[in-house]
């Protein structure tokens, strides 16, 4: 039987700045080592090969040395081949030699698919080298994840390429290749443009929609939910998401907002400002707290997109039944049916957070939704309203 010649690509650097609050990790890699944090995308991209370890003997990975991919593939068991050799520490030039090597293999070793772990700076570097008819997909492991090419979570897709090892029909389309500027990232400016298009696997149970840009205009809307939020908050510690929609109930408040990062609020007052992973950590220890957090439009995540200040020890000690969602009708309209996504980077937290929550969508108004099991994310299930 012919071997699927799989490509498996990982940005070690990829997601550093997410969890010490930098908006990213462009040129900010050493920094957010030296702030504590911990490289995530090869474990993310581990939590993708497992879906494909009952079919290992159908595969081959091919990849770059060490830390890009051989390490991870080869302690997983699987037969591997390496065509490129990383430098030390890896660099953006790994992923642009590696994609060069790629191109250069002969017919008979011709890829089928590429894997990769990263971030939109990933899937840039990769659109602008790799042969166009090579097929890709990206397993979420960047601070910001705006472009199409990605699946919705890591176990996503190690299924959508288990689809593939089993035979089944997949389509493929074409999906935009998106980023931003990170430096007006972090001012609170989002400035997003189109790179380019790369071919992926037509699955969209799996892989992510384009995230939808701008910002909600219906400021009645925004108003209502802020008040319902303000009407609830008693002495506790809220930790206040980012976006826009938690962005109206700290106006509400009166207070300063970091419209991409996480503030602290206690007694209607802030207590803490743009806080790290760790600092939260740290001045939630021992007590009572609650958080107000919105979804990704068009995608539909609630965790793991552009938040990963709230780790998922942080999540654990909060606990389900202290998260308070807060979204508009029209963002959820636009998810089709599909359901909410947790993708914390821990799975067992991601099933414990699943099931129907009251989403907060005006003033004594909400909406029962779906936060979807990670090992059901191709389940297409429909909001019931209760108004």
């Amino acid at each position: 039987m012919q071997q699927f010649r799989l490509a498996v690509l990982i940005n070690p650097m990829a997601g550093l700045g997410g969890s010490v609050a930098l908006k990213g990790s462009d040129g900010m890699a050493q920094k957010a080592l030296s702030l504590g944090a911990e490289p995530m995308a090869t474990i993310r991209m581990q939590q993708a090969l497992t879906q494909l370890q009952p079919l290992a003997a159908r595969l081959c990975i091919v990849t770059g040395s060490g830390a890009l991919g051989a390490h991870l593939a080869r302690e997983m068991g699987f037969e591997t081949q390496v065509i490129h050799q990383s430098e030390t520490p890896s660099s953006a030039d790994d992923t642009r030699s590696f994609i060069q090597a790629i191109n250069q293999l002969p017919d008979a070793e011709r890829v089928d698919l590429l894997l990769f772990a990263g971030g939109d700076g990933t899937a840039r570097d990769i659109c602008a080298e790799l042969d166009e008819t090579i097929p890709v997909l990206g397993v979420p492991a960047g601070v910001k994840i705006h472009s199409g090419v990605y699946a919705v979570t890591p176990v996503a897709a190690g299924q959508v390429v288990k689809m593939l090892l089993s035979r089944e029909l997949v389509s493929l389309m074409t999906a935009d290749v998106m980023d931003i500027d990170e430096e007006a990232f972090r001012r609170g400016e989002v400035r997003a443009r189109r790179y380019g298009e790369m071919t992926v696997p037509a699955a969209p149970a799996y892989v992510q929609a384009v995230k939808m840009g701008g910002r909600e205009v219906d400021e009645l809307v925004l108003a209502d939910i802020a008040a319902e939020v303000v009407s609830q908050m008693e002495d506790e510690l809220y930790i206040m998401g980012s976006g826009s929609t938690v962005a109206a109930v700290m106006a509400e408040l009166r207070l300063d907002n970091t419209l991409l990062g996480v503030d602290l609020v206690q007694h209607h007052s802030l207590v803490g400002r743009d806080m790290t992973a760790t600092e939260l950590l740290a001045a939630t220890a021992g007590q009572t707290v609650k958080l107000v957090i919105t979804l990704i439009g068009g995608q539909g995540h609630v965790f793991g997109r552009g938040n990963q200040q709230l780790s998922a020890e942080l999540i654990h000690r909060i606990g389900r039944e202290n998260i308070l969602i807060v979204a508009t009708k029209t963002k959820l309209k636009a998810l089709g049916g599909r359901p909410l996504i947790s993708d914390s980077g821990d799975p067992a937290l991601d099933q414990a957070l699943s099931g129907y929550y009251r989403i907060i969508t005006g003033y004594r108004d909400y909406v029962m939704y779906q936060v979807a099991n990670p090992d059901m994310v191709s389940s297409q299930n429909d909001a019931c309203t209760a108004e």
